[in-house]
């Protein structure tokens, strides 16, 4: 075997990774699919030897044993620290001339615009947001929950929706459907019930999240409680939204504001409706939409910009991934 790909696209995330090994005129040569990648839990070189599987079988697939470059937007690159981390250890493995890691919110944005520009915010489990421009100026946050000032993401929302349920059947805050609806999705009949359930990991704590589209259709349901976390769901995503344009002095342009992640792809009506409300009066030139693509071809295409691939390689690759 030879090089053959020009790039190697990594888009790495906390439940599954995908690569693609791509030829210079945008052609694929072959995709592969990989379990999760989580550094903080079991050690950078572990995470990359769990990556490693998945090239072996697309470089082999491809009848390739390297590239030109190595593009891979990784889960838990939250910082730029980070990302130099996981770089030099992509970079020992010899995969490709060239390595560039950047966190897997830039993939969801570049998957959805023609050219790298726009701002993306990914509200998943937890939730981020990123910005870039053609000459290279980006925006981020650190990302990492709570201490860096987040708020929600589908565990996030799950374990307020918890937190006020408890307190409403125990009397210490507001009657909220909630308190009956949270239980139920478990067949319990009380909060009590199942906080003893999560507490002895009779239901375990990984579940949490099944409760997040329960919240939205309590609140759809016209819960007030339920609504609230909604609106505020809403409130941070535009607030990071127009965080990013204004660092990158897009405030005032057309801008896609691309929206991503499990919570936001689900389109659940009043969090939607609610983004695009807030969005049109603190942004209105921003344009929201929902992105669809598979990240993986973000990566795909930012690898491309850095190999300065012709306009039809764009064209090809987008193709490939839309079938």
């Amino acid at each position: 075997m030879g090089l053959t790909g020009s790039v190697l696209a990594v888009d790495a995330g906390n439940s599954k990774t995908d690569v693609a090994v791509v030829a210079a005129d945008g052609k694929v040569l072959a995709t592969a699919r990989g379990g999760a990648f989580r550094p903080p839990a079991v050690g950078v070189e572990r995470a990359v030897d769990a990556l490693a599987d998945a090239v072996a079988r697309a470089f082999a697939a491809a009848g390739a044993d390297a590239v030109d470059h190595v593009s891979a937007c990784l889960a838990n690159a939250d910082l730029p620290v980070e990302e130099e981390r996981l770089a030099a250890a992509l970079r020992a493995r010899g995969w490709g001339t060239s390595v560039e890691v950047r966190n897997d919110t830039f993939a969801v944005l570049r998957a959805g615009v023609d050219e790298p520009r726009g701002v993306a915010v990914v509200c998943g489990a937890g939730v981020n947001c990123v910005g870039m421009r053609p000459d290279g100026r980006t925006a981020r946050f650190p990302a990492v929950g709570r201490l860096s000032g987040d708020w929600g993401g589908g565990w996030g929302l799950a374990e307020e929706a918890l937190w006020h349920a408890a307190r409403a059947e125990d009397g210490r805050g507001e009657p909220t459907e909630l308190a009956r609806a949270l239980p139920a999705h478990f067949g319990l009949g009380s909060m009590y019930a199942l906080v003893e359930a999560l507490h002895l990991r009779h239901v375990e704590p990984a579940r949490r999240h099944e409760l997040t589209p329960v919240l939205f259709a309590t609140a759809a349901g016209g819960d007030r409680i339920a609504r609230a976390l909604v609106d505020r769901q809403a409130d941070e995503v535009v607030a990071m939204a127009t965080v990013a344009l204004t660092r990158l002095e897009l405030l005032a342009e057309p801008t896609p504001v691309l929206l991503g992640g499990s919570v936001l792809a689900a389109r659940h009506a009043l969090l939607d409706d609610r983004i695009r409300e807030l969005l049109a009066a603190r942004a209105p030139e921003a344009e929201p939409r929902v992105v669809t693509a598979r990240p993986v071809l973000g990566a795909v295409l930012l690898g491309l910009d850095r190999t300065g691939a012709a306009p039809e390689a764009y064209a090809r690759a987008r193709a490939h991934f839309s079938d």
